[in-house]
Formats: C-alpha cells, structure tokens, sequence
C-alpha cells in the first residue's frame, strides 16, 4: 500500500510533463505559406504556390526518416501528406480565382494554412 502512493504521485508527475509536449505537437502541425509575392494569375506563380504548399505538406507531416524502408512509416507519411495538400486545395483555388478575377481584398491574408490532418 506504501508504495502505491509514490507510484501514484510518480505517474502524475509523469503525465504533467507528457502533456505540453502533446499540445505544442499539435501546433507544431500547420504552417503558414505566403502567396504575397506570387502573380497567382499567371501559370508560373500559380506553380511556385504548389510547390510551397507541398513542401509545407513535408514540413508539416514528417513521421520518419524521408526515405524510410518501413513501409507502415512511408504510407502513413504519404498519408498524412496528401491530406495536407488536400486541405489547403480549397484555399489555393479561392486565391487563384481572386487573382484572376481582379479580387480586391482590403483587409486580408496572403497565405494558406497547410495542416496536418
């Protein structure tokens, strides 16, 4: 019975430092891909911003080594990646028909959130 007591406050404690690591993990999980520099109504910067946003899509999703035999590791990975990529499409398609469309936005953002799914 004594020893349960330790072991008790010992998995506390335990759990106390697991769990900022799991929270900050979590944000670790998106980032931010800017466009602002990109004349999205023009093929070439429409091809700049999807490759930043794949990239971002390996930033955001690494499970591993890149080039991992495991072949769990290598699926879960693509996985994940796809998704990324995925998730921002709509963005991506909203920004390139606001260029192409002339959209003036006042007050607004030129950048994607790619997020892991």
């Amino acid at each position: 019975m004594l020893k349960l007591i330790p072991a008790a406050a010992a998995l506390v404690a335990a759990s106390a430092l697991v769990l900022p690591t799991v929270s900050h993990a979590q944000e670790a999980n998106s980032m931010s891909v800017s466009y602002a520099d990109l004349d999205l109504a023009s093929r070439a910067g429409q091809g700049a911003l999807q490759h930043r946003i794949v990239n971002a899509a390996k930033v955001v999703c690494v499970y591993g080594l890149e080039d991992s035999k495991e072949l769990a590791l290598a699926i879960e990975t693509n996985s994940c990646r796809a998704g990324a990529v995925s998730s921002a499409w709509p963005a991506y398609q909203e920004a390139v028909a606001s260029a192409r469309h002339g959209t003036v936005t006042v007050i607004g953002s030129s950048a994607i959130i790619v997020t892991a799914p």
